[in-house]
């Protein structure tokens, strides 16, 4: 009877996940179709045109992510690029789930798995949108429910096979963003610190694991020794100060990202870290044995520790780099990610304790409130609701003036596209061009993405800064060849070709302009320019 009892409610939490993950996806998925391609997504479109043992930017895995769509449709466009960060994002939470359902109880798990799905960063920046955090996420969660399994499967420890498999996982993390790397410190910090677990730095498995970490990672160090290191020094040069350090900064940085996590959410998380990390301190007695430690019934202060160390050096370590150095939001995310059990753990507790619906009041309210947000942000960035060029906006409030919004960087590539296409003189000139190019890198995405399918003309950026564009092309290819020049004039496509590039071509004709609309207005205007026979070479401050 006792069985029966436990199997009918084991099923009752496991079809709650299924439904939590199947509307979750519901919701990223109608996003994902809705939401225009932004400046990193376009541009990591251009990494499948490129294939590469790794970038300049970030290691390989996001082309892969990015391609997907991509090569199973046939098609580009904002959507198909995002069908990898779809089903990976997927993938991300059930392993999540997984692994707390080895740490924890059922409710403890469906907790996770709620909390996950429901923070609106999770689900917009490794949910939906194409970047570099989705692969790194999914083989980070990976990694979190291969430790649960090697570390808490017996009361006393014992290495097995999967501390090679973590060598693995560990090192694909890595492939996603060099994030991971601070996930195996983290690993190896908790093993160092935890006197139960020291032997796993020892055993054979572990040793077995550091050539396979090695070889997996091989793409990345291949690609860096053939360009003199140039991403690893790219990437290490964000951690050396540039300016005084100004812990006004910190508390922004510290406020900005709990407003991306949602402050009901946010606060909260970074309270379970803190008092984990507090717990944690008080609890450090280096003088007792493994033994001693087993004996005491310490796996709840374990598995607490395992937590905090992949939570704890990310989001300390970048809160005190913004002090001197700017951190965007997602940076520290995967460090929240995994605190999802601490507060998990914590709210079942309360519930337990609790004689009003206090946990019911906070989750729901919050999705309610987050719903509704991000509702209101999706209309206006797909459609315009609330932008206005002196006349009422669609709804009449909150009117926001189409020079100043940001938002209007994401937008439809296929009226970009089809400005070639209906244009007779632009699709006459862009045919017989030799090559395209853009003043700013982060627009040569979205120019990508709107003419390779069509036009396959070779797309590059004549820029100080050219990122990854410095990589896919020589500097003297281009000489003596014929150009289109397309830039946004949001972004000084006109003065560029007044002052930055006459000297580099024989001749700089302006062609035409193509509008972008959204909700009928203008937003965007692109300049079109034929350059006539480039004369030298654009000079590169790194690259090829």
């Amino acid at each position: 009877m006792t069985l029966q009892i436990y199997q009918g409610v084991s099923a009752y939490y496991h079809r709650s996940a299924i439904i939590i993950l199947l509307v979750g996806f519901l919701v990223r998925l109608v996003i994902s179709i809705w939401l225009n391609p932004g400046f990193d997504e376009a541009y990591y479109y251009l990494y499948t045109l490129h294939p590469d043992w790794s970038y300049f930017d970030h290691p390989p895995l996001v082309a892969l992510t990015t391609g997907i769509g991509v090569w199973l449709t046939g098609h580009v466009s904002g959507f198909t690029i995002r069908i990898g960060t779809l089903l990976f994002y997927t993938g991300s939470l059930i392993f999540l789930y997984l692994a707390a359902l080895r740490l924890y109880t059922l409710q403890i798990a469906i907790n996770t798995l709620a909390i996950a799905s429901a923070v609106p960063i999770f689900q917009l920046a490794f949910g939906t949108l194409n970047v570099p955090d989705t692969p790194l996420l999914f083989f980070w969660a990976m990694s979190l429910w291969l430790a649960t399994q090697e570390f808490f499967n017996y009361r006393v420890y014992r290495p097995s096979f999967r501390l090679t498999l973590l060598c693995l996982t560990v090192g694909l993390a890595c492939l996603g963003k060099y994030h991971g790397f601070i996930l195996g410190l983290g690993l190896i910090g908790f093993c160092l610190f935890e006197p139960n677990y020291r032997s796993a730095l020892r055993s054979k498995w572990f040793l077995f694991g550091i050539p396979i970490f090695l070889l997996t990672i091989s793409p990345v160090l291949y690609w860096n020794i053939e360009h003199d290191w140039a991403s690893f020094r790219f990437q290490s040069e964000r951690a050396v100060p540039n300016s005084s350090y100004q812990f006004e900064r910190v508390l922004t940085t510290l406020l900005v990202e709990m407003l991306f996590l949602f402050p009901t959410f946010g606060f909260p998380l970074l309270w379970s870290v803190i008092r984990t990390t507090i717990q944690q301190v008080r609890n450090l007695k280096w003088q007792q044995s493994a033994h001693s430690r087993a004996l005491r019934n310490d796996w709840d202060l374990e598995k607490r520790a395992l937590l905090m160390w992949l939570s704890l050096p990310l989001i300390l370590g970048f809160t005190i780099i913004s002090g001197y150095q700017q951190i965007l939001p997602a940076w520290k995310m995967p460090g929240y990610w995994s605190a999802t059990m601490l507060l998990a753990e914590r709210v079942a507790i309360n519930r337990r304790y609790s004689q009003v619906r206090i946990p019911y009041r906070w989750f729901f309210g919050s999705v309610g409130v987050i719903i509704l947000l991000m509702s209101i942000g999706l209309s206006h960035i797909a459609f315009g609701a609330f932008q206005t060029t002196g006349k009422p906006s669609l709804l009449g409030i909150l009117p926001l003036p189409i020079a100043t919004d940001t938002s209007t960087q994401l937008f439809d590539i296929q009226q970009l596209r089809q400005g070639f296409v209906s244009n007779n003189k632009l699709n006459t000139a862009l045919k017989k061009a030799d090559f395209v190019f853009t003043n700013r890198y982060y627009l040569g995405g979205q120019i990508g993405m709107a003419i390779e399918p069509v036009f396959h003309k070779p797309l590059t950026c004549f820029d100080p800064d050219p990122r990854g564009f410095a990589f896919w092309s020589q500097p003297k290819q281009w000489v003596r060849k014929n150009a289109i020049y397309l830039g946004s004039k949001t972004f000084e496509v006109d003065l560029d070709a007044q002052k930055r590039y006459p000297s580099y071509f024989k001749k700089l004709t302006k062609l035409g302009e193509i509008p972008i609309r959204r909700g009928g207005e203008i937003v965007q205007t692109f300049s079109v320019y034929q350059a006539q026979t480039m004369l030298k070479p654009f000079p590169r401050p790194y690259g090829n």
